[in-house]
């Protein structure tokens, strides 16, 4: 008995320490154990995504950042919106009832024809949705006499509300006229440092004047805004509003899809001009207010924000038109049925992208980016191959249903030469020759293929895909660069780009007159060393032409362009809006830095009579075959004198999981959560795939553990039956 006691409790801890290991191993097999998301509510759809750095401004007055917008649009709503699914991109009424109506009025403000020499202003009169109302909002919040809860005197009187969600009682109000009427004094207020305020003051009648007055006033105190009045900006009732602008500019439409024409009721300005709210960060900057789908309820930006389900959204259905393809690859699925599908969004921010991708593959995040995590170089390799039709899903990808979603975005990038450079601008014959030699032996094709991993597509001009004026096919070639062969353009030779260099006035590299060789100067803030900067140098050296770097930090090259000290740059512009005038005012005289007296867009500095006499013609017609003829002449301007060269519009590649859906990708417009549709019971069992624990170096690590301790615990067991032995005889002779 002494010897079998021992072994019987050594077999009944190791059977308990083997059932407990057992337990635990089969619990984690049920869930996962990485799952890095907090839990869901029951019964609610919850969307996982990311973002890549730190938001400054969530105000609409203040944000012109693409990565803000992705969470500003979700919030906010402007009169009119961009449909999700038709391209070439269409407006629609959003917050208004249908599209503008606009009148046009001579100087005393009487209607005369688009037509008239006597045309002065533009009326646009914007009719507003009725019952429309705001998200739950402490600003908002009156008690039963109307009166707002929460005005405080004193900083001390409202330090029990650190944030936002601290203020127990929230309320609403139906939208009305007057909101957007002061979100446009809120733009016109040199102190809310509005990016739009010096474009929209050359258009929005009165607005520089409203500007003046407004800074004249005291700040100690609230301003209220609804008692200076803006000339330009009326609200002809609740549900009418009218915008006055100077002269004829059919672009105007497109401002007024963007955020900055959002409303926003007088009662927020008044809450967040609370004393101390500042100091805490209770700002329109920090915490948004608007009629759109979703509403900001956490706001951590070392961390994340969390969108959720606005309770007071109206009903708005999906969209029931499309293009042809939208019919067959299921976009028109859920056609008429009300938005949003989620109920909350939660964003995680990821600076790197590895974490960010690792966690996508998990099934942690819902789709590889959301409008600010493009596929890093490094893991589109692992997600694409190359085939003969182009980029494929790999198969990793493809076994795992993951889709992919692209979109050529309204934008160019390009290198500029400078048209007052004594070597490479002006616009003689030879000149002319030694841009197309020079543009010619910058493959963008390679370039992409290299760097980009073919995320681009080649620019034949100023205008980008998706844009009215740009031509696809044989038609819309740069014939002076590009050959049509086997149904695809191809770039012309080296040969071509040397006799056209010889022309030019250096054959083999060097001035025929001289013999000293042509060296090009390449403005940069990127430095000189690099696959990059090594690639640039061998395309020159391909026609015997030197490059050189001059590169300096990032204001004295601002300083370099607005005063035209540049030889050769580079640059880029995203559209505002989709109109080929958003991009071909790049190229008109009256923007460049010497005629406009500021950071002009015309980095060029290109200067064309002929274009810019187009250009004012063009940029007040509507779209028609008369106005597609003005803009193919304009391209072929451009084309002949060649101003920019080896552009590319950027391509692209979101991938999405398996289950979401509806997730075409937009160019311009980022309110586009609430189109996206969840299948929850798919991603938690793919989840549970994904992420299966691997056990057996836990059961490795268990078994070397019980080997050594086993012997230890025999020998223990061993030492404590001699010592109790002889107790025990000696207890039995007592007996």
């Amino acid at each position: 008995m002494d010897n079998a006691m021992p072994r019987f409790g050594t077999r009944r801890f190791l059977s308990k320490t083997l059932l407990l290991t057992s337990l635990l191993i089969l619990g984690a097999c049920s869930e996962p154990w990485n799952d890095p998301n907090p839990p869901e509510k029951p019964g609610e759809t919850v969307y996982y995504g990311s973002y890549s750095s730190r938001l400054q401004h969530l105000d609409p007055a203040r944000s012109y950042s693409a990565e803000e917008t992705v969470f500003i649009d979700q919030i906010y709503e402007a009169p009119f919106r961009y449909h999700f699914l038709k391209r070439p991109y269409v407006l629609e009424p959003s917050l208004a009832e249908a599209m503008p109506e606009v009148t046009y009025l001579d100087k005393d403000q009487q209607p005369v024809p688009m037509d008239s020499d006597k045309l002065a202003y533009s009326l646009y009169t914007i009719h507003l949705k009725q019952g429309v109302k705001y998200q739950p909002h402490p600003a908002l919040a009156n008690d039963e006499w109307g009166n707002a809860l929460y005005l405080f005197n004193s900083p001390e009187q409202s330090l029990q509300y650190p944030t936002l969600y601290d203020f127990p009682e929230n309320g609403t109000r139906e939208m009305v006229a007057g909101d957007f009427v002061y979100q446009i004094k809120r733009l016109s207020d040199p102190q809310n440092k509005s990016p739009l305020l010096g474009f929209l003051s050359n258009y929005i009648v009165g607005m520089s004047e409203f500007g003046e007055q407004v800074m004249e006033r005291p700040r100690d105190q609230w301003l209220d805004l609804r008692k200076t009045p803006l000339e330009g900006v009326k609200a002809v009732d609740d549900y009418t509003l009218t915008i006055r602008i100077k002269g004829l500019y059919p672009q105007f439409s497109y401002w007024m899809a963007m955020h900055f024409f959002s409303p926003i009721p007088w009662e927020t300005d008044r809450f967040y001009n609370n004393p101390g709210f500042a100091d805490r960060n209770l700002t329109l900057d920090w915490f948004p207010i608007g009629t759109g789908a979703f509403m900001m309820t956490r706001n951590d930006p070392n961390r994340g924000i969390t969108l959720e389900r606005n309770p007071n959204y109206r009903f708005d259905p999906f969209p029931s038109e499309g293009e042809l393809a939208d019919l067959t690859n299921g976009n028109l699925n859920d056609a008429g049925q009300a938005m949003p599908f989620i109920d909350r969004a939660t964003f995680r921010l990821e600076k790197e992208s590895l974490p960010q991708w690792s966690k996508f593959m998990q099934g942690w995040y819902d789709r590889s980016g959301d409008d600010t995590h493009n596929i890093s170089s490094s893991n589109f390799d692992r997600a694409f191959v190359v085939s003969g039709d182009g980029l494929e899903l790999s198969q990793e990808m493809q076994d795992k249903g993951i889709t992919v979603s692209t979109e050529v975005k309204p934008s160019i990038y390009y290198y500029g030469f400078n048209m007052k450079d004594p070597v490479v601008g002006g616009y003689t014959e030879d000149k002319r020759k030694l841009r197309r030699a020079i543009s010619l032996i910058m493959n963008t094709e390679e370039f992409l293929e290299i760097f980009a991993n073919g995320r681009g597509e080649t620019a034949m001009g100023p205008i980008p895909p998706g844009i009215t004026g740009y031509v696809e096919g044989e038609a819309g070639i740069n014939p002076y660069l590009y050959d049509w062969v086997n149904g695809k353009p191809k770039r012309k030779s080296i040969e071509v780009a040397k006799r056209l260099l010889a022309e030019a006035g250096y054959p083999n590299g060097r001035d025929k007159k001289t013999g000293k060789p042509l060296i090009i100067y390449l403005d940069t803030t990127g430095g000189s060393a690099g696959p990059i900067a090594d690639w640039r140098r061998r395309q020159f050296e391909k026609i015997g032409v030197q490059l050189e770097y001059r590169t300096s930090d990032y204001i004295r090259f601002k300083q370099k362009m607005r005063a035209g000290n540049t030889q050769l740059f580079g640059w880029g512009w995203l559209a505002d809006y989709p109109d080929p005038e958003n991009f071909l005012f790049l190229l008109t005289s009256s923007q460049t830095s010497e005629s406009c007296q500021c950071d002009g867009s015309n980095t060029a500095n290109y200067q064309n009579p002929e274009y810019d006499r187009l250009f004012d013609q063009m940029k007040t017609m509507e779209n028609s075959p008369e106005r597609e003829a003005i803009l193919a002449r304009m391209v072929e301007i451009v084309r002949r004198d060649n101003p920019w060269m080896g552009g590319y519009h950027v391509k692209e590649y979101y991938l999405n999981n398996s289950w979401v859906t509806n997730t075409k990708r937009h160019g311009i417009a980022r309110d586009t959560l609430k189109y996206l549709k969840l299948d929850k019971e798919t991603r938690s069992g793919k989840q549970r795939e994904w992420n299966t624990p691997v056990i057996w170096p836990l059961l490795a690590t268990f078994a070397a553990l019980t080997l050594l301790i086993w012997p230890a615990v025999r020998a223990y067991r061993r030492r404590q039956t001699l010592r109790v032995s002889p107790a025990i005889e000696q207890s039995g002779r007592s007996n």
